[in-house]
């Protein structure tokens, strides 16, 4: 099978170099890109953050856009480890699904301003770097999707077609974001781990079929 072209090309050949130097880069744009905006931060001023020259930065990206597409495949990267993960260690059922929304809802307040510059900056991403976002978000809410189809088709929530549970897989990741796009309200309100808590709960409730509201 031909092996799929890589998003961002890089002229070093080492992958475990590229993953380090990529993280630095990564961690540099965050911060510069979430107080200055993606548009009036210059290459230059990336470079000089991340404590490389120029030359140095285009052995690992070949353009400001890159950077801003690894920053949104960063998110999404460690957002599916996490459900992934979830998933894997539970044994099932409705607990299943309230490790994936615990650990997804974690992920997304430990990466908050990712998150905003995915929602503020994605526009800037050329076709080809944007369609593969927003591959990753389907793909994230894919999980959920799947967990939940799994807990109707066992019985364990009410029957719902596949159009309802697509639309309640969407609510939970979006829910996820809320805080950060909401933050500015939710964190003088709530520690994170009292709102993922009680997020969590309200969505289980919300899932919880005949017979089924004693499980944790």
């Amino acid at each position: 099978m031909e092996a799929i072209p890589q998003a961002v090309q890089a002229k070093v050949r080492d992958p475990e170099l590229v993953e380090k130097r990529r993280r630095q880069i990564v961690d540099a744009a965050v911060a510069l890109f979430a107080e200055k905006g993606f548009h009036r931060t210059t290459t230059r001023e990336l470079a000089r953050a991340v404590g490389f020259s120029i030359g140095l930065l285009y052995e690992y990206v070949s353009s400001k856009e890159d950077v801003l597409y690894l920053v949104c495949e960063d998110i999404h990267r460690e957002m599916e480890r996490a459900v992934a993960e979830a998933l894997g260690q539970s044994g099932g059922g409705r607990e299943a699904v309230a490790g994936m929304i615990r650990e997804y809802f974690s992920v997304c307040g430990r990466m908050e301003k990712h998150i905003l510059l995915i929602y503020r900056e994605t526009h800037a991403l050329g076709e080809a770097h944007r369609k593969r976002v927003l591959e990753s978000e389907v793909r994230i809410t894919r999980l959920f999707v799947d967990a939940l189809t799994g807990l109707v088709n066992g019985g364990r929530l009410s029957p719902m077609g596949p159009g309802a549970l697509e639309l309640l897989a969407h609510d939970i990741t979006v829910m996820g974001h809320m805080w950060a796009f909401r933050g500015w309200f939710l964190q003088r309100r709530y520690g994170l781990e009292e709102y993922v808590k009680l997020q969590t709960s309200l969505i289980l409730d919300r899932l919880a079929g005949p017979g089924d509201r004693k499980d944790p």
